[in-house]
């Protein structure tokens, strides 16, 4: 009995951790597109000038960051609903609508990508596809 009290622990142990590490990879992939947004969304809102090269380099990372969180169940695990967390509990309620919205971001990031875009215009047409995702996830899955 004493066995299986101390393997029911340590598998409790083991979850406590998993979702740490999940909150934590999570908390990191959320800071990381907050950085890139305040790298596209002043080009976007022109605010900073237009530059091809910068333009991309901040989509391609945005794309690799949003192909990163197409797996919510292994970032957002359940027991990860606690703590440090600025998710919200629709979350793990409605986790088929959050890997839909994971998803629509994923190829909304991956579309501006492969656009490419070369001037204001078809930035503008592109990343807001990609800036709207956040706004309407932020507004259902962010307390």
């Amino acid at each position: 009995m004493k066995l299986f009290a101390y393997a029911a622990a340590a598998l409790t142990a083991m979850s406590v951790a998993a979702a740490a590490d999940a909150l934590e990879d999570r908390q990191n992939l959320m800071k990381e597109r907050g950085s890139l947004m305040r790298i596209l969304a002043p080009i976007a809102q022109e605010k900073q000038p237009f530059d091809a090269a910068t333009v991309l380099d901040a989509l391609e990372k945005m794309n690799a960051n949003a192909q990163t969180t197409t797996d919510v169940a292994a970032l957002w695990p359940e027991g990860s609903n606690t703590g440090d967390t600025e998710s919200s509990p629709k979350v793990w309620e409605d986790m088929a609508g959050f890997q839909a919205a994971n998803d629509k971001f994923a190829a909304d990031t991956a579309a501006a990508v492969a656009a490419a875009p070369q001037d204001l215009a078809a930035f503008q047409a592109v990343f807001g596809p990609v800036a709207s995702n956040c706004g309407s996830c932020h507004e259902a899955y962010r307390m």
